[in-house]
């Protein structure tokens, strides 16, 4: 009976994140009206566990040529509602940043190209947006595994764009500080947008496929 009150309270656990429907979110990245990529996430659960694998692809060009151009492929595994295990790689423009993250019984083991080892704190996860939970707590930087401390500040809600043409009514949140970005999600607490200014000062727009 304790076994199977166990296993009830992990898939009540696994249950409890926003997986969307159809196990596929998909964002394309839109910059001064142009559709410069794409942001895919694909969600495999198994039992009680889940597996999310995260793949961006984002190129800027000017006369034929690519000016920009970012990559970025992260595996998370989360075990019984838990963030169990990080896997990144990011390139920017050929350079390459990476983080590693796995439970022990210490707690969640971060390294990263930009950062000594170190135990996170528990409510911590990675900068991935699909979980909402992320800010409730610091976050680890999915792109080199350092630990941010962004103020987040809560909005009025409000229309924002998908990419069909229709929008959809989201909670709005600012992040600043540590990195400065504008994140949606909507009544589901499904991701819905982000929005930031890139290095040029131009702005990139998430629109929901």
């Amino acid at each position: 009976m304790i076994f199977g009150c166990a296993s009830v309270t992990a898939r009540q656990a696994l249950a409890s994140l926003p997986v969307p429907p159809g196990d596929l979110l998909t964002f394309r990245l839109m910059r001064g009206g142009s559709d410069i990529g794409r942001h895919m996430l694909s969600f495999e659960p198994h039992g009680d566990a889940l597996t999310v694998r995260v793949a961006v692809d984002a190129r800027v060009i000017l006369l034929s040529i690519p000016i920009v151009h970012y990559t970025h492929h992260v595996v998370e595994t989360w075990q019984d509602g838990m963030l169990a295990a990080i896997v990144g790689e990011t390139d920017k423009n050929g350079r390459t940043e990476w983080v590693r993250a796995r439970r022990t019984s210490d707690g969640l083991v971060v390294q990263g190209s930009r950062t000594q080892q170190y135990i996170a704190p528990e409510p911590a996860i990675g900068t991935s947006y699909w979980n909402k939970r992320m800010l409730d707590g610091p976050m680890i930087s999915m792109e080199d595994g350092v630990l941010l401390h962004p103020k987040v500040t809560a909005l009025q809600p409000e229309a924002i764009p998908l990419a069909s043409g229709r929008s959809v009514t989201a909670a709005h949140y600012n992040l600043s500080g540590a990195f400065n970005v504008d994140v949606w999600y909507d009544d589901a607490s499904r991701w819905a947008s982000l929005a930031f200014k890139a290095a040029d000062g131009s702005t990139i727009h998430y629109e929901r496929l």
